[in-house]
């Protein structure tokens, strides 16, 4: 059954496994999505008679096969709406997540199909998530996180987090985006490109380096 509210919880629980390996609990569930514990406990139950998570009481949350073919479909939606509306109409990788938002749930698959072809059909987002195909399956290069990659580290900016649209307008003004080669000098500063750069302030913890 459609239901923007369940796709929301599955996008969620898709999201947070995507560049890590531990699940999502409960209470960290409720953090993200702003409800009570109580509503989500609640819902929880629900995706799980459906059988789209797994769930033990005060137990992590895990998508099953159903589930994650769910997710990945609206996590494509997303993504998809989102390169759209910064390579079609202008809008900055800072401005699209909340557009994104309202759109996924009302364009017809036949729009979405539209888009993928106008766009190439693009492999990654704006901030370099992967775009699933549609049949759900993606590609992720070996990566590490800005924060804990060693001194001396050479890699390629693979994504860029857009949970915080300040620090995304800090770091493309800085010129960190996906594609851009990075050395590590500390968490704080690198070389971008060959040009020495002190990086702002939650840069080590939204920026992930090819591995």
């Amino acid at each position: 059954m459609a239901s923007p509210a369940i796709d929301d919880y599955l996008k969620t629980i898709y999201h947070h496994t995507e560049w890590q390996s531990e699940k999502i609990t409960p209470s960290q569930l409720a953090l993200v999505l702003g409800l009570a514990p109580s509503s989500v406990t609640e819902m929880v139950r629900k995706l799980a008679a459906q059988g789209l998570v797994t769930h033990r009481p005060y137990g992590p949350i895990s998508l099953t096969d159903d589930g994650e073919h769910r997710a990945a479909a609206v996590i494509r939606r997303h993504r998809l709406i989102e390169a759209w509306l910064v390579q079609e109409f202008g809008y900055g990788w800072d401005e699209v997540h909340d557009e994104a938002e309202v759109l996924e749930h009302s364009i017809s698959d036949r729009l979405l199909d539209g888009i993928d072809e106008r766009l190439g059909r693009p492999r990654f987002d704006p901030h370099g998530d992967a775009i699933p195909d549609a049949a759900g399956r993606v590609h992720r290069d070996d990566f590490v996180i800005l924060g804990s990659a060693p001194a001396g580290h050479r890699g390629r900016v693979l994504r860029v987090s857009d949970r915080d649209a300040g620090l995304l307008r800090a770091l493309e003004e800085a010129g960190v985006r996906p594609g851009a080669e990075m050395v590590v000098t500390d968490a704080a500063t690198c070389e971008l490109d060959g040009t020495p750069l002190s990086l702002p302030p939650g840069a080590a913890e939204a920026v992930w380096l090819s591995a």
